[in-house]
């Protein structure tokens, strides 16, 4: 039987926390930058916690991602 494998191009996009919950990251903070404004670039920045709905559907893929 093949081993599963981690689904690839997540390991850099989400990372899993010490309590198992899952961060992801916020689109439109790559590039076009100098026409945003300070708080929006700010609260882009941050890192929210995936939804649980969204969680069940990765489950597989990022068994192996530690």
């Amino acid at each position: 039987m093949p081993k599963m494998k981690t689904h690839s191009s997540l390991k850099g996009r989400f990372k899993i926390t010490g309590t198992g919950k899952v961060k992801r990251y916020k689109a439109f903070k790559n590039h076009l930058l100098s026409h945003k404004s300070k708080r929006q670039k700010r609260v882009l920045g941050t890192s929210p916690l995936m939804s649980s709905g969204d969680v069940k559907r990765l489950k597989q893929q990022l068994s192996n991602l530690k």
